[in-house]
Parts: C-alpha cells; structure tokens; sequence
C-alpha cells in the first residue's frame, strides 16, 4: 500500500464505515421481513407490542 496522509485516510475510512454500516442496515431488513414473512403471528405480537410502546412514550 502507498503511504497517505492522516486526512485523506480518515476520509476514506469515514466512507468505509458508512458503507458497512448502510449495508448492514440493508441485511438488517432484509432479516426482519424474512422473519415476518416465516413467523406471521410472532411478527403480528412484536408489531401490537411496537404500537403500545409508541402510544404510550411521552415526548
């Protein structure tokens, strides 16, 4: 590898981490509508369970 300087490292790893991140998010989805897709009474309880939890948050 070439040597850089601090800056222009720091920037490709902030880019670095905000891909990994963006397609763990994806991944993430992708498990969550598998899951409701494969346990729809379970992810009818965790959605209900959600919706309390937001109605009963105070701001």
């Amino acid at each position: 590898m070439r040597e850089r300087g601090p800056e222009q490292q720091e920037i490709e790893t902030d880019a670095e981490r905000r891909r990994r991140r963006a397609q763990f998010l994806r991944e993430l989805n992708e498990a969550k509508a598998l899951r409701d897709r494969v346990q729809p009474r379970r992810a009818r309880a965790a959605r209900m369970r959600q919706q309390m939890r937001m109605r009963t948050f105070r701001w």
